[in-house]
């Protein structure tokens, strides 16, 4: 009697799953096309390691943000895997929110693109491994810059832009010679506004950790960005961020446009673009030096150091940003679909090469960004196009709305940066930096 019991158990138990999946893995996610992408193909995921089940929880960025932040600042241990980007890695790692990675010799830690992996350690160890990265970059339509008699430079000064700008703009044909962001936010317009600030030889702070928005860095970089635009930009464009422009740039409006390299395979692909063929690419524009010309960027999975299913997650971000998964997508979707920016090996592919004839500038990008030395000035900050500490989203927030005020002509340049000045004051201030 007690065996023919014990084997209804197990029967009853094997019929619900129960003993088949051992450890179920819920992981917080964004609900952008690669991360979807994702969630489908993990099915293989699955399949070969039956103990482990996933549990998704797909959010907009800025509610995926809000939840994961609470989450691990509070030890919630709601997720045992998380979607985090490359300014939350370094501040949760060094703060001991996160698990430290370990990968092995199949992993190919190494095959990772320098710029990527040192923006996601601290002290020697990885907090998080990329999923997909970018920089920024020119994308222009060679067909008017040709018509202009201009050749465009691999990495042209902002003057050259700018002097371009102002030879193919033609407003009346429904042609801006620029299209770039003013929406108001720390992961927009200010994503954008940091790397010219960088490149124009200016910081968010100096070594004491005092703000420096009303040194000539920014001003020169503020009132450029404010005239360019006011010259040779479409009307609104204190209202334009990623998604606008990216229409505007599909529907042939914008001569030239400086953004995500994620963008490039947007422009170029002929189903979304009218100028996909005109399209052409080049590095982010310099001015006074290099340095923080160009952003960088990277969305990553990450294990909250609470975790009690540490090996399991290890196991599948390892299988979501291994050589094998891009391989993966490939096979089932094509080499232009799969997630860039983050390995050697995938810009050494004779395949994706001739799917993605952006790749060799996109890859030039992402190499020259410098997470660790991207301002003239020495600064305290880790971070190209943000500054890697708690306050920064609150400070970048306030900055871009004053910022987009100038740009829409309600306030001047030099009084959008003063209220930009105290308010960052305040709040760095008010967190302990200095008195």
């Amino acid at each position: 009697m007690k065996f023919r019991l014990a084997s209804v158990l197990t029967a009853a138990l094997l019929s619900t799953g129960l003993a088949h999946a051992n450890t179920e893995l819920v992981i917080a996610t964004v609900n952008n096309g690669h991360m979807i992408e994702m969630q489908k193909l993990s099915k293989s995921f699955e399949a070969a390691n039956p103990d482990i089940k996933l549990k998704w929880v797909t959010l907009e960025e800025g509610v995926l943000r809000q939840r994961v932040t609470t989450d691990i600042a509070t030890k919630g241990g709601q997720f045992d895997i998380m979607t985090i980007g490359m300014y939350e890695a370094p501040i949760w790692g060094k703060r001991g929110w996160l698990q430290e990675l370990k990968t092995d010799g199949a992993y190919d830690v190494d095959d990772l693109l320098p710029a990527v992996r040192n923006g996601l350690t601290v002290d020697g160890k990885l907090f998080a491994a990329p999923f997909y990265g970018e920089s920024s970059m020119l994308m222009y339509r060679k067909d008017l810059a040709d018509k202009a008699g201009v050749k465009v430079a691999e990495r042209p000064t902002w003057t050259e832009v700018k002097d371009l700008a102002a030879k193919i703009h033609d407003p009346k044909n429904g042609v801006y010679g620029i299209c770039l962001r003013g929406k108001p936010g720390w992961g927009d317009n200010m994503a954008f506004l940091t790397t010219l600030v960088n490149t124009h030889g200016g910081q968010w702070f100096d070594m004491e950790w005092k703000p420096q928005l009303e040194s000539k860095p920014w001003k020169d970089a503020i009132n450029f960005y404010v005239d360019l635009l006011k010259n040779y930009g479409p009307p609104g464009s204190a209202a334009n961020s990623f998604n606008e422009i990216l229409a505007l740039t599909n529907s042939g409006k914008c001569g030239m446009w400086i953004d995500a390299t994620i963008a490039a395979s947007f422009v170029s692909d002929p189903k979304q673009s009218k100028v996909a063929d005109q399209m052409a690419f080049a590095q982010a524009p310099t001015a006074v030096t290099p340095k923080g010309a160009n952003w960088l960027w990277s969305w990553n999975l990450a294990i909250p150091a609470g975790s009690k299913k540490v090996d399991a997650a290890q196991k599948f971000v390892t299988w979501a940003t291994s050589k094998d998964y891009i391989q993966l997508v490939a096979k089932t979707n094509g080499w232009a679909n799969v997630p860039t920016g983050t390995r050697a090996s995938t810009y050494a592919s004779p395949e994706f090469q001739k799917a993605a004839r952006f790749a060799a500038a996109e890859k030039m990008a992402i190499d020259s960004a410098n997470p660790t030395d991207s301002t003239l000035p020495k600064s305290p900050y880790v971070g190209v196009q943000f500054a890697a500490i708690p306050e920064f989203q609150s400070i970048g927030i306030a900055v871009g709305q004053q910022m987009s005020a100038a740009l829409s002509g309600k306030t001047s340049v030099d009084a959008a940066l003063k209220a930009s000045q105290t308010a960052a004051e305040r709040e760095m201030k008010k967190a302990g930096y200095y008195k």
